[in-house]
């Protein structure tokens, strides 16, 4: 009777853990995590911060550019903008849907780029969706952003 006594407080321990970890997993808190974690990549303005951020079989789909797919081309096209230009995006998710270890956002944008030789501030506004994908070790990536401008001439 004693081993009971013993076993029933580790159980409701465990219990008690699984609850708190789970918590932790609710759609607002993905979605928070996943959305806050590639915005605030994207404009730390660091090529190894943001790739941190992507899935090793990333894809990109920049207005009026061809695809951009895998690691190793996304990290050319990275180095290339922030190497030209200081951004600034603020993305406002619109809707976000989890499903097992994927999860579907829709977002708005407005992205602020300053050119780092000459200066010149572009702005931009638009729509997109980001497809998130959690990994084994529990961190969400983005495996797809699409976006497109609102303005004509993007």
């Amino acid at each position: 009777m004693k081993r009971a006594y013993i076993s029933f407080p580790i159980a409701l321990l465990a219990t008690a853990f699984s609850v708190a970890v789970n918590a932790r997993e609710t759609p607002d808190a993905i979605e928070k995590a996943a959305h806050e974690g590639y915005v605030n990549a994207i404009n730390s303005n660091d090529v190894d911060v943001l790739m941190a951020d992507l899935t090793d079989d990333i894809v990109l789909q920049a207005p009026g550019a061809p695809e951009v797919i895998g690691k190793a081309a996304v990290r050319d096209w990275i180095a290339g903008y922030f190497g030209a230009f200081k951004t600034k995006w603020e993305k406002t998710s619109i809707g976000f849907t989890v499903s097992g270890d994927w999860a579907f956002e829709r977002y708005t944008y407005k992205s602020t780029d300053t050119d780092r030789k000459t200066g010149k501030v572009t702005t931009d506004a638009g729509k997109g969706i980001n497809i998130f994908r959690r990994g084994t070790d529990g961190k969400w990536r983005v495996a797809i952003d699409g976006w497109s401008s609102d303005n004509a001439s993007q």
